[in-house]
Parts: structure tokens; C-alpha cells; sequence
């Protein structure tokens, strides 16, 4: 496979600095060799432009989503480069830095190609709109903006129209939801695996359900988002909105595999590692654990 890493060093979505540390952490534990130790080529195209702003102009350009105008600008040349590694037959592994950068992610794949789906890994849903989130966040609205929901500044970020269809999203491991966001999965039927129904159900049956989901739509190509906090809170304290009760490492393993050995993950994002919250490197290692584990699989 050959790999294009896009850092994106960016925590306006979440308003919390560290996590645009990430993709940089990351780098300092050589992920580039160890992705080629599997047999990859691996391409790094360094890390996206993020502008700096004041914090007394977070509500400047929207007065209830934080610092909108920049996270659009990076979103935007996230998007660009996504299709460029798509047009030229790579695989993008997008590092962040928060998950607000998923819009960009998914809208540069779909501009490539509008045939696919997206597999949400995270404790949250990340699909609120500015009428329904509690924090201004934007980190909390990306998978919603991809489907069309929220403001147009977002929905329409890279292109006009909807990025992926609400009924080709997939969240898994959701114990976190909002009001407005549980409401959305239901009247738009979106596929929501909880973390309750991951432990009741066991992860390789959710699996199997999306599996076949996919099969019968002819789905061949899947974006993989990939939040850390869908680990329950105590594996990962270097995260910016940790969440107890969540899943296990061996059912987050497991999910990784199997994905990998689909074929079917064409693009991935890899979000919210705040090494800068946890007094010892255990979320950091984890991380690399993890990706090294992934791409084992991934050919």
C-alpha cells in the first residue's frame, strides 16, 4: 500500500490545546518506519497550515461555533489534499489533532469518489448542528456536516451538496450522545452501535451487521474515522473528552483487524491524542500500538 501522511495540527474544534501536538508525537515515534516495517510506502507530506488565532476571537466569525473560520480553512486544504492523495492511488492517514477535521477528510473523498461509506469510531456522534450542541464545539458537528446537517459554511466546505449519505455512516462505540444528535439518528435512520450493544452483542457480530449492510448496498470502498476516546477513559487519559465505560482495547484490536482484513478501508483519520493530559507516555503508546497493529492488515 502506499500511504500519504497528512498531519493536521488543529484543536480549535475542540478548544483545548495539546491535541494539535499529535500528529508530531506521533512522528517522534518513527510511525513513518513503522508502517514501512509491514511492507508500505510511506509518503509524509508534512503537516496543514493551521492560521493563529486569539482566543478572544473564537466567537468572531460565528457567535456559537468556536473559531469557525479557521477550522473551514483547514478543512478546506485538508479536503484538497485528501483528493489529491485519492486521485494519485494512495491511501491518506490523516493525523490529528481533533476530529473537526473529519469534514475535510470525508469531503475530499468524496469529491474523488461519492460511492462509499464512513465507519465512525468514537464515543461521540459528532453529528450536532449549532441549534443542538451544549459547547460550540465543532469537533462535534463534522460527521453531521458530511450529511448535510448544520450551517453552510460546513455542508458546504470543498463542494456543494452532501459529502456521504446518512444511511452509508456507521457510528461504533457511541455512550456519549447529545439530545439533538439522538434524535438525528433516529428520524434519519443512521446505523449506531452503542458501546452497551458492542459488550451485549460482541464486537465481531457489529462487524458482521455492517458487513452485510455494506454487501447489500455494493459498497466497496469505506473512510475509516478513528476517535482514541471511543477507549473506555481509563486506558486513555491523554484525551481531550474522555468517556468511562467504553471499549475495550482486545474489542478496539479486533475492530482494526477485521476492517483491515476487508480490504474495504480505503483512507483513514486518526484524531484526539492529547499526550500533553496524560502524565506518563501509556496513551501515546497505545496509539502506535494500535496503528502498528492496523496497518499489519491493512495491503
Amino acid at each position: 500500500m502506499k500511504i500519504n501522511l497528512i498531519g493536521v495540527p488543529l484543536f480549535y474544534g475542540c478548544d483545548r490545546k495539546g491535541v494539535d501536538l499529535g500528529p508530531d508525537y506521533l512522528r517522534a515515534r518513527n510511525l513513518s518506519q513503522v508502517l514501512k516495517a509491514h511492507g508500505h510506502e510511506v509518503y509524509d507530506l508534512g503537516n496543514i497550515f493551521v492560521e493563529k488565532k486569539q482566543e478572544s476571537d473564537k466567537y468572531s466569525y460565528h457567535s456559537h461555533m468556536k473559531y469557525l473560520d479557521a477550522i473551514i480553512d483547514v478543512n478546506e486544504n485538508l479536503a484538497n489534499a485528501v483528493f489529491c492523495s485519492k486521485e494519485a492511488g494512495y491511501f491518506p492517514l490523516v493525523l490529528g489533532g481533533d476530529h473537526s477535521l473529519g469534514l475535510g477528510s470525508i469531503s475530499g473523498i468524496a469529491k474523488h469518489n461519492n460511492d462509499f461509506a464512513v465507519i465512525w469510531v468514537d464515543a461521540h456522534g459528532d453529528i450536532n448542528t449549532p441549534e443542538t450542541s451544549p459547547s460550540g464545539n465543532v469537533h462535534g458537528m463534522p460527521l453531521g456536516a458530511a450529511m448535510g446537517f448544520g450551517v453552510s459554511e460546513l455542508t458546504e466546505l470543498c463542494f456543494k451538496g452532501i459529502k456521504v449519505k446518512p444511511e452509508n455512516v456507521f457510528i461504533v462505540g457511541a455512550r456519549d450522545l447529545d439530545a439533538g444528535e439522538v434524535e438525528l439518528i433516529k428520524n434519519k435512520n443512521i446505523n449506531a452501535y452503542s458501546t452497551e450493544e458492542v459488550r451485549s452483542q460482541g464486537i465481531e457480530s457489529i462487524m458482521k451487521d455492517i458487513y452485510a449492510k455494506l454487501n447489500e448496498k455494493n459498497i466497496k470502498n469505506v473512510h475509516l474515522s478513528f476517535d482514541i476516546d471511543c477507549i473506555d477513559s481509563k486506558l486513555v487519559p491523554g484525551t481531550g473528552t474522555p468517556v468511562e465505560n467504553g471499549m475495550t482495547i482486545d474489542e478496539v484490536k479486533f475492530l482494526l483487524k477485521s476492517l483491515g482484513q476487508s480490504n474495504l478501508v480505503k483512507s483513514m483519520d486518526f484524531v484526539e491524542l492529547n499526550a500533553e493530559l496524560d502524565n506518563t507516555d501509556d496513551t501515546l503508546d497505545l496509539c502506535m500500538e494500535l496503528l502498528d497493529h492496523t496497518f499489519t492488515y491493512f495491503k
